[in-house]
């Protein structure tokens, strides 16, 4: 949710997915509306497939949507730049 993040650390066993870790952490029940998106789930930042076994010290990451698409907010900047 926007203006929030929270951080959880878990002990899994191993072969534990991305998919197991996220639904140990409680996540999808403490933030109201959410609704886990498939294609908007990493690890350190990399995009991973929820069937993705964890390592040792692996950090889950779940995205948020984005705001506004990031080559149209450059090209407005850009527009709005090169007016005087």
């Amino acid at each position: 949710m926007p203006g929030r993040q929270e951080l959880v650390s878990l002990q899994l066993t191993t072969g534990s997915t991305l998919a197991d870790a996220i639904a140990l952490s409680g996540l999808p029940d403490r933030f109201e509306g959410f609704e886990l998106d498939p294609a908007r789930v990493g690890i350190f930042g990399q995009k991973a497939k929820l069937e993705q076994v964890l390592r040792d010290g692996d950090r889950v990451e779940i995205y948020r949507p984005l705001i506004a698409d990031p080559k149209e907010a450059r090209r407005q900047r850009a527009v709005k730049q090169a007016k005087p």
